[in-house]
């Protein structure tokens, strides 16, 4: 495995996948076994695979909330050192040499839940994305289930602005308990990351979305949205100041 720093680096080392099906996973760092299923998929379904370790600023709306994201470089490394044959590992400098002046806007999914609630995020998101496939050029990219709003609105970037990559959706991975996988877990005391486990089933069980958000209020936790759209259910939380988001298929 190969860590690039600098992209005029990475630009040289692409030219040694010519001929080759990439598979390429972007992250933000502090991975965990979600992460390893997405390149272990990437891995079964490419011949070589990227990934990228990037904590994109531009996706915060809070600066606090970005301050305490957890960095764990070494780690990441460790984790994902026999799955991925390059990661790239650029400078915010490299990446907004431009200071996010151009941005991709999306106006009618994006403003919804977590929009509403995040001010701004997609569009960070959606032009972080957008920047790493053009620097990548990957064959297939992937993205878990997790992030629904995000994967939803990623398809239809990708779509829209014609770009060759096929978007692939993996199932999100969750703990013994239910808890769907997340670097934000880490940050809940025990007594808060027992309860959190609660959150999935609630969502599922509930007859309905209203219901759904009161049973959680119920359950101690604070509640931003739950919401149903084309057949999923999506939530969003906070317990002890640290927000969780989750989905579920309904039935």
């Amino acid at each position: 495995m190969r860590v690039f720093n600098r992209l005029s680096e990475w630009s040289e080392a692409r030219a040694d996948f010519a001929g080759c099906s990439v598979g390429f996973v972007p992250t933000m760092g502090a991975l965990h076994e979600g992460h390893r299923s997405l390149l272990e998929r990437a891995r079964a379904e490419n011949d070589r695979v990227v990934a990228s370790i990037f904590v994109n600023p531009t996706q915060f709306d809070d600066t606090k909330d970005l301050e305490r994201y957890p960095r764990t470089p070494e780690a990441d490394l460790a984790l994902i050192s026999d799955l991925a044959d390059a990661v790239l590992v650029p400078a915010q400098g490299e990446i907004y040499a431009d200071a996010f002046r151009y941005r991709v806007t999306e106006c009618e999914l994006s403003p919804r839940m977590e929009g509403a609630h995040r001010p701004g995020h997609f569009d960070g998101v959606m032009t972080i994305v957008l920047k790493l496939l053009n620097i990548v050029a990957p064959t297939r990219a992937y993205f878990g289930e997790k992030d629904w709003q995000q994967l939803e609105l990623v398809r239809g970037m990708v779509q829209a602005l014609f770009v060759p990559v096929e978007i692939v959706p993996c199932p999100t991975v969750r703990a013994p308990d239910g808890l769907a996988l997340s670097s934000r877990n880490e940050r809940l005391s025990p007594a808060a990351r027992s309860r959190a486990a609660l959150f999935p089933g609630k969502l599922r069980e509930s007859p309905t979305a209203s219901a759904a958000a009161d049973a959680l209020r119920k359950a101690g936790f604070k509640v931003d949205y739950v919401q149903d759209v084309n057949g999923v259910r999506l939530g969003a939380v906070r317990l002890e100041n640290v927000r969780l988001i989750d989905n579920v298929r309904l039935p």
